[in-house]
C-alpha cells in the first residue's frame, strides 16, 4: 500500500504561501502540498466538511504546518481542535508563524503544538528552515 506524504500549508497570506511553496520545491521530499487559508478550511480539509465533503479521511496530513493570526478562527483554536479529535490528535503540528510573542509561544504548547517556528524574514534563513521542519517530520521522526 502506497501512502501519500501530504503537507498541509494554513497559511492567509499569498507570499507567505508562495515562498513556503518555494523553498519546499528545493527539497527531493516527495509529498503534496495542501493550502487552506483560514482555520476554518483547514478544519474543513481535516474533517471532510465544507468543500472538502466526502474528502478519504484515512489520508490525512503527515505534518501540518500553522499560522497563528488566521480570518475568522486562530491558529491557536485550529490546534486546540486537532488535538481534542482521536483523529487528528497525533498529526505533527508545527505553529509557523511570525509571531514572537511569549504568550503565543506559551499557548502554543499549552494546547499540543509538537514545535513553535518563528518565520524568518531572509528567503535563505527561511528555505533553510523549512527544508530542516521537512527533514525532522517527515523523514527522520517516527511516528506512531
Amino acid at each position: 500500500m502506497c501512502t501519500k506524504t501530504i503537507i498541509l500549508l494554513v497559511e492567509d497570506n499569498e507570499d507567505e504561501v508562495a515562498l513556503t511553496r518555494r523553498a519546499l520545491r528545493r527539497e527531493s521530499m516527495s509529498f503534496e502540498l495542501v493550502v487552506a487559508r483560514s482555520g476554518i478550511e483547514a478544519l474543513d480539509y481535516l474533517f471532510g466538511m465544507g468543500s472538502y465533503f466526502g474528502r478519504d479521511l484515512s489520508v490525512q496530513p503527515s505534518l501540518i504546518l500553522l499560522d497563528i493570526k488566521l480570518p475568522g478562527m486562530s491558529g491557536l483554536d485550529v490546534l486546540q481542535r486537532l488535538r481534542m479529535d482521536p483523529r487528528t490528535r497525533l498529526i505533527p503540528t508545527v505553529m509557523l508563524t511570525s509571531s514572537d510573542e511569549h504568550s503565543d509561544v506559551v499557548e502554543s504548547y499549552l494546547r499540543g503544538a509538537n514545535s513553535y517556528v518563528r518565520k524568518p524574514i531572509d528567503f535563505n534563513e527561511f528555505a533553510n528552515v523549512v527544508r530542516q521542519l521537512g527533514g525532522y517530520w517527515l523523514e527522520w521522526n517516527l511516528v506512531p
